[in-house]
């Protein structure tokens, strides 16, 4: 989309299997024929239910009360079952209609299975049957190099590489070498950097490897690592310091994103809280987000009136104002927040 003129890139973030939904959440009812299942609206606007399996239910995670329903839509349309296979087609119609639209679909198959094997068959066919249903590319994703490379292989057009960091350089060779666009961190290579020194530092090492390899600026995506307020009120304040370095030592054509709804983890009134946040990090210098455009409507978020109380007390939080969120809680539990 233009934000003054200028594209703002939105990585759209859903189709992940990290992705969950919450078991005594709204999504999650019984079906009509008496089983456990995901309510969602399909592609044809119809509504229809993702049923559980009950190998699932034996996971850590469903007795913990999380559902990673993304993840039981691949294992299901692998599999040949049409739920599955709708549910995906649901995730994809939602993100390329939804306000501004996905620039790029980021996909994930991380959880999917233990064996390596299986998530480099899983991404390769998660691309193919993702790129099946929509002209947006995609962005392939993973901690493996084997299966970024399998998806990539899978690919039509310039998928975007997420992600290379120094812990895993050489993904910066695989970007250079297919002419692609790549997703650069800014951790490090035995941790999270702890300010945003060590942010621009660790940023710059990689940019600057991929500037030796040819890779162009405008190709360029950099991750500034957005990391949730709740655990300390100066990671905002080290995220918007990096981003403005980082654009005044690379100029405009590089581009600056993270996955903005990071920062909201463990609060109520998440999307409060990524709307300013997002203002915030755009006029450091970010012109990227990955984002889920369903939630987050980014031509909404560039009009909030910011002199509204609850978008000053999330701006308090969020640049470090408002020690241990204390204000912004009160503020919560008053139900001064709006709705949540």
């Amino acid at each position: 989309m233009k934000l003054n003129g200028a594209d703002f890139v939105i990585i759209g973030e859903n189709i992940h299997t990290t992705r969950m939904v919450l078991r005594n959440g709204k999504l999650v009812v019984t079906a009509p024929g008496g089983s456990e299942a995901v309510r969602y609206v399909s592609a044809a606007g119809e509504t229809r239910f993702l049923p559980i399996p009950e190998a699932f239910k034996r996971t850590q995670d469903y007795g913990e009360g999380r559902i990673k329903h993304v993840k039981i839509a691949i294992h299901d349309a692998m599999a040949g079952g049409f739920e599955g296979l709708e549910y995906l087609r649901a995730l994809v119609g939602r993100q390329s209609a939804a306000g501004a639209g996905a620039d790029f679909l980021d996909l994930n198959v991380d959880e999917v299975s233990l064996r390596p094997a299986e998530q480099i068959d899983a991404m390769r066919w998660l691309v193919e049957t993702i790129q099946s249903m929509t002209d947006i590319p995609v962005a392939v994703d993973s901690s493996n190099l084997e299966t970024i490379v399998a998806g990539l292989d899978a690919a039509r057009g310039r998928a975007l590489l997420n992600s290379a960091s120094l812990e895993r350089i050489g993904a910066l060779e695989i970007a250079a070498s297919r002419g692609i666009p790549v997703v650069v961190t800014a951790a490090g290579e035995k941790g999270m950097p702890q300010d945003d020194l060590e942010r621009v530092a660790n940023a710059s090492r990689m940019v600057d490897a991929a500037l030796e390899l040819g890779i162009a600026k405008s190709d360029l995506y950099v991750d500034a690592l957005v990391f949730p307020i709740s655990v300390d009120s100066q990671f905002g304040i080290h995220c918007f310091d990096a981003i403005r370095a980082l654009r005044a030592k690379y100029g405009p054509e590089i581009h600056i994103t993270g996955g903005l709804s990071n920062v909201s983890f463990g609060l109520p009134c998440r999307r409060v809280i990524n709307d300013v946040f997002i203002n915030l990090a755009v006029a450091a210098g970010a012109d990227s987000g990955i984002v889920d455009p369903v939630a987050t409507d980014v031509r909404r978020v560039f009009t909030l009136d910011k002199q509204a109380r609850p978008y000053q007390l999330a701006e308090d939080m969020l640049l470090g104002r408002d020690r241990n969120c204390k204000s912004f809680l009160r503020a919560y539990r008053k139900g001064e927040l709006g709705v949540a």
